[in-house]
């Protein structure tokens, strides 16, 4: 009998997104600001360091319950910002021997193209598919977070440029309300 030999498992996924790959940068790679958007990472955290986004620099994840609660460390490269990062894992990330994880930023005509790349190398064949399904809906569930994040910011940038607007409007309609008022009273 032959022991299981390590399955490869390469997932690549794009998506255009209505932002700067500036905005997209940091939001995709900084630790800190992923968590807070991404469902599939429950905590993201440097580990030593000065705490500041650079190659070689490592990062404690814990993924959601959903990805089986997994907590490894990784190690940041490749960092060329705005236009492309991503980690590696430096150890075994549950039943895979390998996991990386790399984001491209393509600007382009109204927005830019996303691309989120994961890699991985499964250590038991029987354990292939279900792992692979598993990290397809993350690939899928995290770009359209993404996406979701900058039209929230978009959305609400808009609410608040309404309100701003009919706020003056108000203002307006006050001050000639008056100033009718004031006219009226000189006759």
């Amino acid at each position: 009998m032959t022991p299981d030999m390590p399955e490869p498992i390469n997932i690549r996924q794009s998506i255009v997104v209505r932002s700067r790959p500036d905005v997209l940068y940091r939001l995709a790679l900084e630790p800190r600001r992923r968590v807070r958007w991404d469902p599939n990472i429950v905590r993201a955290e440097y580990q030593g360091g000065d705490g500041r986004l650079s190659n070689n620099v490592l990062v404690r994840f814990k993924f959601s319950r959903r990805l089986l609660g997994i907590a490894f460390t990784a190690k940041y490269g490749q960092l060329q910002a705005p236009l492309r990062g991503g980690w590696e894992s430096v150890r075994n990330v549950g039943p895979l021997e390998k996991l990386t994880q790399g984001w491209t930023f393509k600007a382009m005509p109204g927005g830019t193209e996303v691309t989120m790349t994961v890699n991985g190398r499964v250590r038991y064949t029987w354990v292939r598919r279900p792992i692979e399904r598993i990290l397809h809906n993350m690939v899928a569930t995290t770009l359209l977070e993404l996406q979701r994040q900058v039209d929230a910011q978009g959305a609400q940038l808009m609410e608040d440029m309404g309100r701003e607007m009919q706020k003056r409007q108000q203002e307006e309609k006050r001050s000639s309300r008056e100033a009718a008022k004031a006219s009226r009273r000189k006759r």
